[in-house]
């Protein structure tokens, strides 16, 4: 893979419960050398979580994952498009748009959601 997009989960637990990750993606994750992005969809969906008082975000969490070394993916057009298309394996939006996003940006999907590998991208759990 040529770098790795974290699941929003995945971002999550790799800064408040590492113990959560499996210890393949703890390690990819932690790599020194990998390529490591987080989707500002994730950023949008755990704040969205966040605001309806279904998680607690730590107020740094944004900054611990990009001073850990993770970059941020915007979402393009072409994603938007990407993730409307794509068959209805998943129906959650923010799922299908880091789909679509590691499609086109040819990124494997750090991810526990095992219904995710339906769409034939590949994961790491």
């Amino acid at each position: 893979m040529a770098g790795l997009l974290l699941d929003s989960h995945t971002a999550l637990w790799l800064v408040t419960a590492p113990s959560r990750l499996s210890q393949a993606a703890l390690e990819a994750c932690t790599d020194p050398d990998a390529s490591v992005v987080l989707s500002v969809a994730s950023i949008w969906e755990l704040e969205y979580k966040a605001a309806l008082g279904k998680l607690t975000l730590p107020t740094d969490i944004w900054d611990a994952l990009v001073d850990s070394g993770v970059s941020v993916l915007p979402v393009l057009r072409n994603h938007a498009l990407l993730a409307a298309h794509l068959p209805l394996h998943h129906r959650d939006p923010f799922d299908r748009m880091l789909v679509a996003q590691a499609r086109a940006e040819g990124l494997g999907l750090v991810t526990a959601d095992r219904q995710l590998s339906a769409y034939n991208i590949p994961t790491l759990w």
